[in-house]
Order: C-alpha cells, then structure tokens, then sequence
C-alpha cells in the first residue's frame, strides 16, 4: 500500500470517527473505525518491520507499533489516531521532500533527445535518436536539443550546455567545434557529423548516472538504524518505569506517543537525496548517498595527471627531425598516420597541421594500445608512437623529461616531436581546499615520466607521486594505501583511469569531454571542466552528513525530553501525538537544509 493510500484513509477514518464522536455521539462506532484502521495499519507496519529485519537492519517501527497498541489498549483511541496520521503523512512528506530535492536530477531525464533530423540528398528525414548512426549528417534547428555527440560540419551559433555543465553562459560554436548531446542550439541552424550512437553520447551517460542513483539506496540508512537500538530501548525503560510507579498503564502509552521514530526513518535518508541535488546543481553526478558518506571521511585524494591536473589540452613544443627529412614533413607524416586516433597527442597534431598542411592518404592503418600506430602511407610503413615501437635501430636517444613522439619510414628512425600541457588554473586552489578540508594524503598517478610529473605536482603542491605508472601500478598504489589513510578517491578522465577509479573507495571522473569508460566506472562525474569541483564534491558530502546527523540527534533529543516529561502525567496521549507531528517537522526540515549552497 502507498504512503499517500494510508495517509487517505487515514484520515477518511478521522472524519468518520468525528461524524459519529460529535455529531451523531456514538463514541463506541467511532472508536470501533478507528480500531479497525488502526489494525490494518499496524498489521501493514508489521510485515514491512519484518521485511526490515530480514535485509539485516534494525528499525524503529516496534515503537510506533506498540504506541498504537497501547494507546488502543487504554482507550485514547484520538492519540492513536493522530499518531496513524503522522506516520502516513511523515512518509508521504518524505515522498515529497524526496522529489523536490531530486528534481535537478530527474530534469535531465525530461530533457532527453527524441529525434533527429537527419539530412539526406539534401533534404531532412526525422529519425528516432536511437536509429543515429555515427557519420550520419545531422540538422539541428534552433532551440533544438542536440541528439547525439558529433562535430559542427556548417554553421555557427550559441549552444546552452549548462544542463551539462553547469556552465550558465552560453557558449560560441564554429565548424569544427564539438557538440554534446543534451545541449541546446541557440538562434541559428547547425549541421553537424554524429561521432556517436545515441546510447554512448554525453546525454544518454548522464541519464544512466541519475537512473543508477535513484536505483541504489543509500548506504548511510544503516547509520540511523543503528540510532535506533539505543533509542528504543530508553523509551521503552522510560515508559516501563512510569508505568510502574504510577500504577497507570496509561502513562506507558502517554510516553511511547511521544517517543517519535520518525526523526530516524526520515532525516538521513533526505538529508542524503537533498546533498545528491546540491551536488547535480554545481555540475556534479553523485550515483548513490553511500559515495556522499564516504566522500564525507575521505582521508586521502589520487590524482591522474594529463587531462585531470593538467588541461589535457597539449600543444606542439618541439619538432626535431633527422636523416635529412624536413620539419614539415615529418609534421605531416605523423598526422597522417594518427588522423583517425583519439588518443590526446594525436588530437593535438591534427590540430596543428589540419590548418597548415595538406594531410596525406593512408591506405592501412593499424593501432597497437599502449605503443602507437602503424600505417602505410605511399607504400611505405610509418609508424608513430614510443620509441622501442618505432624502430628497432639502437641510434633513438630517450627524451626523458619531455612528453615526445617518435616516427619511423620503414624502420628508419626519421626524429621526434615533443609536447607540452599547461596546468589547470585552479588546481592549486583545489589542492589547498582539500587540505582545509582535512584531506591529508594528496597524490599524482600517472604514466609520465617522473621528472615532469615531480614538476608539475611542485608546482600545485602534491608530494606524493608516482610516476611511469601502468593502469596495474596505479592500482597497486591504491590498494597499499593504509586503513589510516582511507577512504581514498580516484580523480581521472581517461579510460586507462577506469580500474583505478573502480578499486578507490570513491572514483569521481572528469566527465566533461564526453561519455568514457572513466564516467561508466566511477561513483560521482564531474560534469563540467573544472577541477575545483573535487574539493566542492568533499564540501558537500561532509555538510551533507553534518546534516544528516545533527537532524537525527536534534529529534533524538526532542523525542527524550518530551518522553521524561510524558512519564509524569503532564502531557496527555492527545497532545502529545501533535508533539510527534512537531518533533517530525522539525527533524524533516532541518534535514532538507542539506539543499542549500
């Protein structure tokens, strides 16, 4: 039966029990619906109680159990009434409550792409999004959603990705550019290329995300329940005692009225969903409240480094050639040969010399993971990638301290090129926030070599490093890591993060550039390009549980006072049932405080 069901009959059955008490005054009729509603509802408490200890937790629906009864028992059936209504309306509050927090979250599933004006001889066939190949032509109108990820083929316009990223301003794109799914197109026409399916977009991830989190309860319940041990056996020796001393069974029941089980069955669960919407508010995908409780302990934080501390965004330094070849060719056989590669270096090449050279055909291609590529451009074998891949010659001489590409033509070694990353403004800012945060342990985990790794973690204040680290050896690192030093959080963006992001107590990925393994694998996605938004993600956690708790113990508190004042006699059955309904208010709205910025 539904919490908004119960709460209906409930009080159907107060205007009934009032029509017979005062206007009809058969006060046996009235008591005799109110038994009978009574009943139904606590044998429905009493089958969901056992529900809950079977799932292995402990709750506190033996106290609103056994307040009914006792109130029933003794003939204040009116008390017994008004706690029906405020257990049937706390839980249709927390219904409500629970939506309203969640709201931010489940707007991303209203917004989602339904169609897509695919272009085809020159005219437009509408399709369902799913039935989106990659390379198809697409055209997005103005104030249309964009359906999938792809790249602007003609046209410009404003784009509004602030459902994406957080991002209020709306932002300028070209062809060439990319587009998101789930962005909105501004004032004028775009074409673009779709580079994914609809189910591997950016929108189609995120709306996985907020599914899995309304899916997964939250962990932190427990913490509640374990309130609840303690509480119920003080109101049960407080009841016990009054009833003994004062040779009144109806004390008993004046005190369990009033020992209110609600504060501890509604305050962390919403507490938790109003921190997951204060999170998806700044830009932050957070799958369940049990990432919120951890993050809110976390002791230690792991970083990747390109594309996480660093912008990610390399751009050409140095270009070296030998063996009598030209720089600009050995610019143009590199590019050529990783024209189709998404790896970040061979977006950045393309990227400078789509605009300054014609690229060459390439006829075969073949990409070896962690080494490089190998193609065959006018009949001869180019291969692009690291060293010992390139060339078998002994005559390469390691660049060390930079990162570097070497090329190869048919075995001959023909010289390297060189990149460099900028750090990301803010990741200094973020390391010092996290420091502020208590976060003791801040590490870098990269494949790059150790002397530019050591640099950059200098220069944003990380100490801990590891460099030349394969996605194994990042693991390895994590899993040593002591009990005293966790819960630990994975930070990265790139598929080889995702084990690492699995085997951390909490993986949060740089989601921003699209859908990844990284985004699959991790608890929290980070939804706009900001690092900062690690340090906001433990803020919100640890206020969230702050929260969480101090709603709990508030009505805790409330809940004793008002059962040792019960034990005297001065607070009748009655009214102390509208106490509950204010002890209730009370905990529920200091719970959704876990909303605001």
């Amino acid at each position: 039966m539904k919490h908004l069901t119960k709460l209906v009959i409930t009080v159907v059955t107060g205007i009934l029990a009032l029509f017979f008490e005062f206007i009809l005054h058969q006060a046996t009729f009235a008591y005799g619906i109110i038994i009978i509603t009574g009943s139904v509802m606590t044998l429905s408490m009493l089958v969901e109680m056992v529900r809950t200890l079977k799932s292995g937790r402990y709750g506190v629906d033996i106290l609103a159990i056994t307040a009914i009864v006792a109130t029933l028992a003794v003939g204040e059936y009116w008390a017994s009434l008004m706690i029906l209504i405020m257990l049937t309306g706390g839980d249709s509050l927390e219904d409500y409550a629970a939506k309203r927090a969640n709201k931010e979250l489940k707007s991303l599933l209203d917004n989602s792409p339904q169609k897509a004006h695919q272009l085809v001889n020159d005219g437009l066939v509408d399709i369902p999004v799913e039935k989106v190949s990659v390379g198809n032509l697409l055209v997005v109108k103005p104030g249309e959603t964009v359906p999938v990820d792809g790249r602007i083929t003609k046209g410009t316009s404003t784009v509004d990705e602030s459902s994406l990223t957080g991002e209020s301003r709306p932002v300028s794109k070209k062809t060439g550019d990319n587009l998101m799914s789930g962005s909105v197109n501004g004032d004028n026409s775009l074409t673009m290329e779709a580079e994914k399916s609809a189910a591997d977009s950016q929108y189609q991830t995120i709306v996985k995300l907020v599914k899995e989190s309304e899916a997964q309860p939250a962990n932190f319940v427990r913490m509640a329940d374990r309130y609840a041990v303690p509480f119920t056996i003080v109101a049960y020796v407080i009841a016990g005692l009054a009833w003994f001393f004062s040779k009144d069974p109806t004390r008993f029941a004046e005190v369990l009225v009033v020992a209110s089980p609600c504060p501890l069955i509604l305050a962390a669960p919403i507490a938790l969903v109003a921190g997951m919407s204060r999170s998806s508010r700044n830009g932050i995908i957070v799958k369940t409240g049990t990432t919120l409780e951890k993050m809110a302990e976390v002791k230690s934080v792991a970083f990747d480094k390109t594309g996480t501390i660093t912008k990610g965004e390399l751009s050409l330094d140095e270009i070296i050639p030998v063996n009598g070849i030209q720089e600009e060719e050995l610019v143009i056989l590199e590019a050529s040969a990783e024209q189709e590669s998404s790896h970040i270096l061979a977006r950045s090449i393309i990227a400078y010399s789509s605009s300054r050279y014609t690229l060459k055909k390439v006829s075969s291609l073949e990409e070896i993971t962690g080494s490089g590529v190998k193609a065959i451009i006018d009949g001869k074998v180019i291969k692009v990638g690291k060293r010992d891949f390139v060339s078998t010659q002994n005559q390469i001489t390691e660049i060390a301290d930079k990162t570097a590409i070497y090329i190869s033509r048919d075995d001959q070694y023909l010289g390297y090129i060189t990149f460099t990353d900028s750090i990301r403004p803010e990741a200094k800012e973020t390391m010092t926030k996290l420091r502020n945060l208590h976060v003791d342990q801040l590490l870098m985990l990269t494949g790059d070599h150790k002397k530019i790794a050591n640099e950059i973690a200098k220069e944003v204040g990380i100490t801990d490093v590891h460099a030349e680290c394969l996605p194994q050896d990042k693991i390895d690192v994590l899993k040593k890591l002591p009990d005293s030093k966790r819960p630990v959080i994975m930070v990265g963006d790139g598929v080889n993060d995702a084990p690492s992001l699995a085997i951390a107590d909490i993986g949060i990925a740089m989601g921003a550039h699209g859908a990844t393994a990284a985004s699959e694998t991790a608890d929290a996605v980070i939804l706009k390009d900001d690092l900062e938004k690690v340090s906001t993600a433990v803020k919100i956690s640890k206020d969230t549980m702050k929260i969480a708790k101090q709603s709990v113990l508030i009505g805790i508190a409330i809940c004793t006072v008002l059962m040792l004042i019960a034990s005297t006699g001065i607070i009748p059955a009655l009214f102390g049932a509208v106490l509950q309904e204010v002890v209730d208010t009370v905990s529920i709205l200091s719970s959704l405080r876990a909303k605001n910025d």
